[in-house]
């Protein structure tokens, strides 16, 4: 064959788009654990949404591309009156759950936050049901939409266990893409070819960089990047449903596909087969709005405060113990320019509760950080040290530990006792202790944006799993209009 032509043979579709679509067509969820953390992470997901919305940086990004356009079934957006396309309102309804980063988290090899993927379920979901009632059919069921969610956290996750999309400089919202394409093509009604066909468009498209995440560029993007990945997650479902055919070989092909394009050449590897792995061991934010790799820096700290509160000012050092992931996302020195900036700095998210005994999205705010100069001086006076064991357990599929340490040195010669937190109260190791605090952040949520009674009426549905399973979509989500 001559070297000038190129054999034109189509491949079948690459091993790993096989595997998600036979799971999101086969794969029956027959665990309790999985459907009731589906149900506790649909409340807290939706709590984070409506806390946002009491942020005008949020805000102003929602609503349709054009004033007073109308939407026949437009799907709701949660704690406003909204009705919009489902593209448009899986961006809103992304954009509003990651604002306060505030929602779920998973950590491995990539990171990042499975529930970002409810904005194209809920939003979909909605949509088609309310069609299917203007038709005379019946309606998709609460049922659905946690078994959408409990696939698209096992996509995103196991996607995300072995393999680092951010060591090539790739955002993680890749997968959230991946993840809401597939599910939301099996909530279409979509056959396997056509879901082939939708995560093929998904891998093919340009990818997110990282750049808005890390210093000294990180930004308000990085709020609504997920909101962005599950809208185009909807509207390559539309394209594909309206009969676009796939691309096979869109990691694989040599030269072209994402792997030698994107991924320095290597493949994907899978640790475990899909099944309902990661919503079982997902990690819920359940106390402070930070990124998660903080989480347990901002327990001790809380726990230090009534120690140190009174001798602030004779800190001489403080020495947070932690793992590498934090130390090569989250540890920064110099000028925090933004609130995105302020939640991701982990000497930041240690010195205000350390300060205060707590760590609220208001502590991130410009007018909070001027009139409070004491919070950078001791940032400067803070020395990050990594534990070996504590990243070594950060990665232990049996452990999945997510580890700080602080301690306190004053300019006497005295110090505090060392505070150690392995594990966060959003951990699976602490749901028994947690999953009370996160349905008192629902319900605290929820206060923000509804009257009483009807807070009593969503809260008494959303804590009964038969109850919520049963109802349909488009009723539940008329309980959120304003």
């Amino acid at each position: 064959m001559s070297a000038n032509v190129e054999l034109n043979e189509r491949p079948p579709y690459d091993d790993i788009l096989q595997e998600i679509a036979d799971y999101v067509l086969n794969y029956q969820v027959d665990s309790d654990e999985a459907w009731q953390t589906a149900r506790n992470c649909l409340i807290d997901t939706l709590g984070c949404g409506l806390l946002a919305l009491r942020f005008p940086e949020c805000t102003k990004h929602l609503g349709p591309i054009v004033e007073g356009t109308h939407v026949p079934n437009g799907a709701r957006v949660p704690g406003t009156q909204l009705r919009l396309d489902p593209v448009k309102a899986a961006w809103d309804i992304g954009c509003i759950v990651r604002w306060l980063d505030f929602n779920d988290t998973w950590l491995a090899a990539e990171w990042g936050h499975p529930s970002d993927n409810l904005g194209a379920i809920l939003a979909v979901s909605d949509y088609l049901s309310q069609k299917r009632v203007a038709s005379g059919m019946a309606p998709l069921v609460m049922r659905d939409v946690l078994e959408a969610m409990i696939m698209a956290h096992e996509i995103q996750g196991g996607l995300a266990l072995e393999n680092s999309f951010n060591r090539v400089g790739l955002d993680h919202v890749v997968l959230v893409k991946v993840a809401s394409t597939a599910v939301v093509a099996k909530l279409h009604g979509a056959d396997r070819e056509q879901i082939l066909a939708a995560l093929s468009h998904a891998w093919v498209d340009g990818q997110s960089l990282r750049t808005y995440r890390h210093a000294p560029n990180a930004g308000s993007r990085k709020s609504w990047a997920a909101g962005d990945a599950t809208s185009r997650a909807v509207k390559l479902v539309d394209i594909v449903m309206r009969g676009e055919m796939g691309i096979p070989g869109v990691l694989t092909a040599p030269g072209w596909g994402f792997y030698d394009v994107a991924f320095k050449g290597k493949s994907f590897k899978m640790q475990r087969p899909y099944g309902c792995y990661v919503m079982e061991n997902v990690l819920f934010k359940i106390s402070f709005p930070a990124e998660f790799h903080s989480q347990t820096a901002c327990e001790a700290a809380v726990l230090l405060h009534p120690q140190v509160k009174e001798r602030l000012h004779a800190i001489e050092k403080i020495v947070i113990t932690t793992h590498e992931s934090a130390i090569r996302i989250i540890s920064k020195q110099g000028e925090l320019a933004n609130p995105a900036d302020r939640d991701h700095c982990l000497q930041y998210m240690t010195a205000v509760p350390l300060m205060y005994g707590d760590l609220v999205a208001e502590h991130y705010e410009d007018s909070f950080h001027r009139a409070n100069p004491l919070i950078d001086e001791l940032r400067e006076k803070m020395e990050i040290v990594e534990d070996p064991a504590y990243s070594s357990d950060y990665h232990d599929p049996e452990k999945r530990s997510i580890a700080n340490a602080v301690q306190v040195f004053y300019d006497d010669g005295s110090c505090s006792e060392k505070i150690e937190v392995e594990y966060p109260i959003g951990h699976r190791r602490r749901r028994e202790e947690g999953i009370p605090v996160l349905e008192s952040k629902f319900r605290k949520n929820l206060a923000t944006r509804f009257p009483q009674g009807r807070c009593d009426k969503i809260e008494s549905l959303c804590l009964d799993q038969n109850a919520l399973e049963a109802t349909p979509v488009n009723l539940f989500c008329e309980l959120f209009v304003i």
